[in-house]
């Protein structure tokens, strides 16, 4: 059994489990007198502002094996959950899903990124990273009291506000299926894709290192007949859930491109995205931000 590592008086005992066998035997172990912590920049923002207690366990996910690094498996690019931001925003692979790296960008300052993991990005449930990752149709891997597990991004996020989300569970990697990349191995039918438009905008309360109050994410797929085949926008931002709109999507899809789509593109986002207010933003000024940050997009996109 993995001994710990460090841990005295007010200070949570810290684990160190070298692989998921001895990350489950210590789950049953500690009987969830626990959290998981990787990165852990979050955790201490919270114990330092009150929000969470500091627990008397502390498991460390940064030694297990496999569960961090990038690499392509058949028919999808992986992503270990405890790869550090810093290394996503660089990766020779993830060039292929620039989005994503728009967003690692996008997290904090650098020194924050050198720590955190895009895993950990992910579970807090409203990271910076989630609409790209919404838009690239992203299944999340997970180890589970059950066993290991495959969800859908969009799935677990709805989990996660409605209540059903498990502490307990340990997410290991980030799957996305490479014909939403542009590696050369990617499904064939991409011959037919003539133009790819992508674009990832964050709004903040300053220019930078602060939490967004609007996040958006668009990917677009023009064919030879200059029409849209693929579409996929998301949109979230500060503690509010990231989401897909579909109708925003079926706006676009199978129509031919053009500028004139930009305003009816925003007005739409502004009827679909759901959001809420806070004492830093309303939620109709979140909504028409949203819209008018994906129709200027747009607008910007095709006008080249």
């Amino acid at each position: 059994m993995v001994m710990p590592a460090y841990g005295s008086g007010a200070q949570p005992t810290v684990w160190l489990p070298v692989n998921l066998d001895e990350l489950q035997a210590l789950k049953y172990e500690l009987s969830g007198k626990y959290c998981y912590a990787a990165g852990a920049t979050l955790l201490r923002t919270q114990w330092e502002g009150g929000l969470v207690p500091v627990p008397e366990h502390m498991i460390s996910l940064a030694r297990i094996q496999g569960a961090s690094g990038v690499y392509v498996d058949g028919e999808e690019l992986v992503i270990g959950a405890l790869t550090r931001l810093s290394h996503c925003a660089t990766d020779v692979l993830l060039q292929q899903l620039p989005l994503l790296q728009s967003a690692m960008n996008a997290i904090a300052a650098p020194s924050i990124r050198n720590v955190a993991t895009i895993g950990g990005n992910i579970v807090s449930g409203v990271g910076d990273s989630i609409p790209a990752l919404l838009v690239y149709d992203a299944q999340l891997y997970w180890m589970t009291d059950n066993g290991m597990e495959m969800h859908s991004l969009s799935c677990w996020l709805n989990g996660v506000w409605e209540g059903r989300r498990n502490l307990n569970d340990v997410l290991v990697a980030i799957h996305i299926p490479l014909e939403n990349t542009s590696l050369p191995d990617a499904n064939s039918e991409r011959t037919s894709v003539t133009r790819e438009i992508s674009f990832y905008r964050k709004l903040g309360r300053r220019e930078t290192f602060t939490a967004s109050l609007v996040t958006i994410a668009f990917h677009g797929e023009l064919g030879a007949d200059g029409r849209w085949n693929k579409i996929a926008i998301a949109a979230g931002g500060g503690s509010g859930m990231a989401m897909r709109l579909p109708e925003s999507e079926k706006l676009l899809l199978g129509v031919e491109a053009s500028v004139m789509q930009a305003s009816s593109l925003a007005a739409t986002v502004m009827a679909e995205f759901e959001t809420y207010s806070d004492v830093f933003a309303t939620e109709q000024y979140r909504k028409q931000t949203a819209g008018n940050m994906l129709g200027a997009g747009l607008w910007e996109a095709l006008r080249l």
